[in-house]
């Protein structure tokens, strides 16, 4: 157990209340794509504050839509430190990929060091990071996006590297796809609502996934069963059995 999970392991077993700030890129902003469902903050709030009876913790969203590593450590004391967090998670690099806004691209060395200056300045804030790499894409419809799977890999890289809590949600989109049949050329179309943006039931295995990671999941959970159920119609559509 990485000293970051022995840390947060603690800070629930505490009791104390604990401040939760979640930033990025408009994945976890999550307007419009979930058409009127939550998204995984939001399910996030719901499972910590309800579920789990941890009535004085506060859940805060602070990502803007089409925003980057470096935009956000621009913004840094508004996006993160303001709040004087305990628990910081960051999911970005879907736009940091990209060939077309950008010129010149991002390198994805720059991105890394980025990522990897967001976690030093998390921790100097005397917050736990956590690091999310961004869901696997509909490559043939946002090809500008190719080169997301190195971007999430360099986002592994800094959590090995500095000791970081990983969700790996890259992998579990990936994973999600192989398990849905033939037919879909290893693209995770259930869970998304467009060619990158996750819909309502992507939102679910996001939340799924940070749940697990984060030790949220240990005690029965009304959320956490709904959200696997979600998952399971998004794989297999005629799931439950009429």
């Amino acid at each position: 157990m990485t000293a970051d999970r022995t840390r947060l392991r603690d800070s629930l077993a505490s009791g104390r209340p604990l401040t939760w700030v979640l930033t990025g890129d408009s994945i976890t902003h999550g307007l419009i794509h979930t058409r009127g469902a939550r998204n995984y903050v939001d399910h996030l709030h719901e499972l910590i504050r309800g579920d789990l009876g941890r009535v004085q913790d506060v859940v805060i969203n602070t990502a803007i839509t089409g925003w980057r590593a470096d935009l956000i450590l621009d913004d840094f004391t508004r996006r993160v430190s303001s709040w004087s967090p305990d628990v910081v998670t960051l999911m970005i690099g879907t736009n940091d990929c990209t060939t077309v806004w950008l010129d010149p691209p991002i390198d994805a060395d720059v991105f890394r060091d980025s990522v990897a200056e967001f976690v030093r300045r998390v921790r100097a804030a005397g917050a736990i990071p956590v690091l999310q790499t961004p869901p696997a894409i509909d490559l043939l419809h946002a090809p500008d996006r190719e080169r997301i799977g190195d971007f999430a890999q360099r986002i592994r890289d800094v959590a090995a590297e500095h000791d970081v809590i990983l969700v790996d949600q890259h992998v579990a989109f990936t994973e999600f796809s192989e398990g849905t049949g033939p037919g879909n050329e290893g693209m995770p179309w259930g869970l998304l609502d467009d060619a990158f943006h996750p819909n309502a039931a992507g939102h679910a295995l996001l939340a799924l996934g940070l749940a697990r990671e984060l030790g949220l999941d240990e005690d029965p959970s009304a959320v956490l069963t709904d959200l696997a159920a979600r998952v399971a119609v998004a794989r297999h559509p005629q799931w439950p059995p009429a």
